[in-house]
């Protein structure tokens, strides 16, 4: 069932509209601008504990907390990633070139932190695999690693106090730039990173972890390569190397991942039927470390341990802030990369679960957990992907879980840590290359995006092959690059249609789209579906001139065309009234400047502004210019659809010096409905538009 629908009403340009419908414009914005700054600066108690609970959000969820609905799961989550944290914490310092001991305390400090300033409620913090390696690329550039070196000798401690003192520093000044930019509002930075950008990056830093701890997996000694080419580096070293394979080793690696493998596919199948999920990474450390300690494998084989874990608070000590300028844009990168993961993962679950995270706010909790923790002997730290899924996948509800999880880390710090002394390094190796599996399985949902969007394949994989080619922060760099240019050249390239409308309705859809709609006989209708910049005008005008035919010979010809017949019209005025007697060459000039316009029956240029959602001074300028052209052929423009702020840039660029305002109308079907009664009613006014 069809039905037909009249509209009747005025027609409405936008100087008509704003006189009917505007809101009043306040002439002192000096006093607006005053009123709100008096309001923002305005001191009250309500206002002082609103600030209080957005900064500190516990202040905010934690008096809501519905403690017999609740406790259980936050528990039973924290609890379980807590013991997650030992082995991982231990492992991904390994990454960093420290002492796994900072691993543990870099699993405690942050976590404490966030939940009290986070916004995220199912976000784990930690030690995570990507920023790991990154800050472990800064401290191997600074404090590069001796090849021969007894770990029991006093150089290798003051080694050690070296190397955590730069990880340190980085994780301070990530803590900054953090607090910086939650001061400047920058929290929206994390959009630039699209979801193939973080996926293709984290899948390419999974092949860099992987290939980092090969030679901890075969028992190798070899320096760390960093910089450009570092995982083809590494991977020569290690091929060169395999005859020096230790055979202990390569098989504690290997009975390690046929354990690790299986037991974590399986919690990843099972996980809707279990209640928590196997804790398969500490079971093995616990027996790794009980096999090597009773049968003497560290000394009969030559295995490399843990050696010394320290029990007790570490004490507080200044980072080595002398090193900022050497770490400030290697830090910067490491930054970059770990809020927008962070937040990413945060925002995934906010919208799984119905709340909404503030990015903003995000910023201030994780930079005060890397500046407070770097005078604790942490290195940067952010949200994790495994730890983060299995809090919620084991019944999280609130940051509370990071209470539970601090606990068990606490304990392992104060009591435990000492028993991991003969914890083989090749172990937590591999806790680290299974931790990855997800990240490296990402090249699974290439055909999707293949299908979905192409250009989205190719930043893909410009990223992935920029990080694992290049270097971590320079491929992330040339792919949040190569990502902007395809935004650029899609701006750049947008197509102009003409319009046609629809019978009897008062919708304009293209042509090339819809061949039942029509043009409106000696209107072309236009519409540009994207900005008018400096960077796209040239392509905008060959589009709007191809449309129109506004071609340099034309324009030419026709505007002496009418430069004749207005002299010829002057003289024959003249003539006829001082002596009585025509002009005979007159007809033969109107004659020639009709056959001219008979060559097309255009008559009026209707742009449709609705998609322009900016123009600047050389878009405008170059609006002003066809407009002038277009009077030359003796055409008329008019536009519709414009939004307050390119309207605004247009007329302050002095279009309406070229251009009649009353031709700026609110919508296509209004100047329609106009240019059409002005044609068949020229000397009145009408004002009804109708369908």
């Amino acid at each position: 069932m069809s039905a037909s629908v009249a509209v009747y009403r005025d027609i409405y340009t936008e100087d008509r509209f704003k006189q009917a419908y505007g809101s009043e414009e306040d002439p002192s914005g000096g006093a607006r601008i005053r009123d709100k700054l008096t309001g923002r600066c305005r001191f009250s108690r309500q206002a002082c504990l609103h600030l209080l609970k957005e900064r500190i959000p516990i202040f905010k969820w934690l008096p809501r907390y519905k403690l017999r609905k609740w406790i259980l799961g936050d528990t039973i989550a924290g609890l379980t990633v807590g013991i997650l944290h030992i082995p991982q914490g231990m492992a991904f310092a390994l990454l960093t070139s420290v002492a796994p001991i900072f691993g543990l305390y870099t699993s405690f400090f942050p976590v404490v932190l966030y939940m009290i300033f986070g916004t995220g409620h199912h976000v784990s913090t930690g030690t995570f695999a990507v920023v790991s390696l990154m800050t472990g690329s800064v401290v191997e550039q600074l404090v590069p690693t001796p090849l021969e070196m007894n770990s029991s000798s006093p150089e290798a401690a003051s080694f050690e106090a070296e190397r955590i003192g730069v990880a340190s520093a980085v994780a301070l000044l990530s803590g900054i730039f953090m607090i910086c930019m939650f001061a400047l509002h920058l929290g929206f930075l994390s959009t630039y990173l699209s979801e193939p950008i973080v996926k293709a990056f984290i899948s390419a830093a999974a092949f860099h972890v992987t290939i980092s701890q090969l030679q901890s997996m075969l028992g190798l000694r070899l320096p760390r390569h960093t910089g450009n080419f570092s995982f083809f580096k590494t991977l020569v070293s290690v091929m060169e190397n395999l005859p020096h394979t230790n055979t202990a080793e390569l098989i504690i690696s290997l009975v390690s991942l046929a354990v690790l493998v299986p037991v974590k596919e399986i919690n990843v199948r099972f996980r809707h039927r279990l209640r928590t999920p196997i804790p398969v990474e500490i079971l093995t450390v616990i027996i790794a470390t009980c096999v090597v300690y009773a049968s003497s494998l560290d000394s009969i084989y030559n295995i490399e341990i843990v050696g010394d874990i320290p029990a007790g608070f570490p004490r507080p000590q200044l980072p080595a802030i002398n090193t900022f300028p050497a770490i400030a844009g290697d830090t910067l990168a490491i930054t970059f990369v770990g809020y927008a993961l962070s937040v990413s993962l945060a925002m995934i679950y906010a919208d799984k679960h119905g709340y909404s995270i503030q990015p903003n706010q995000e910023l201030l909790a994780h930079g005060i957990s890397n500046a407070v923790s770097a005078f604790f002997t942490c290195f940067p730290s952010s949200a994790t992907l495994a730890t983060t899924n299995i809090l919620e996948s084991a019944g999280g509800h609130t940051q509370l879980c990071g209470l539970f999880t601090s606990l068990v880390v606490l304990i392992v710090l104060l009591l435990i840590g000492p028993l991991f002394y003969f914890l083989p390094k090749a172990v937590l190796a591999c806790i680290n290359v299974t931790s990855l599996r997800q990240m490296l399985l990402q090249f699974q949902d290439l055909p999707e995006l293949w299908r979905i969007s192409r250009i989205d394949f190719m930043v893909w994989i410009v990223t992935w092959t920029s990080v694992v080619v290049l270097n971590v922060d320079l491929g992330l760099a040339i792919g949040v690059v190569f990502s902007m240019m395809t935004i650029i050249c899609r701006t750049q390239r947008v197509a102009c249609s003409v319009l046609g409308r629809a019978s009897n309705t008062e919708i304009y859809r293209p042509l090339e789209n819809h061949n039942k709609c029509y043009e409106v006989p000696g209107v072309k209708i236009l519409t540009y579906n994207g900005p008018i910049y400096y960077g796209n005008r040239s392509f905008f005008r060959e589009q709007m001139s191809k449309l129109l035919g506004l071609t340099p010979e034309k324009i030419r010809r026709r505007e002496k065309a009418r430069k004749a017949l207005e002299k010829q019209e002057s003289e024959t005025v003249i003539s006829t009234v001082e002596r009585g007697i025509a002009n005979t060459s007159f007809s033969s000039v109107s004659d020639f400047f009709n056959s001219e316009a008979s060559e097309s029956d255009l008559k009026a240029v209707l742009i449709d502004c609705s998609s322009v959602i900016f123009i600047d001074i050389a878009g405008a300028r170059l609006f002003t210019q066809m407009c002038t052209e277009c009077q030359k052929m003796g055409v008329s423009v008019y536009l519709a659809n414009c939004n307050e702020n390119v309207l605004k840039i247009m007329t302050s660029s002095g279009l309406m010096s070229h251009m009649n305002p009353q031709h700026i109308f609110v919508t296509v079907h209004d100047a329609v409905a106009y240019i059409q009664q002005q044609k068949e009613k020229p000397s009145e006014n009408t004002s009804t538009v109708w369908v």
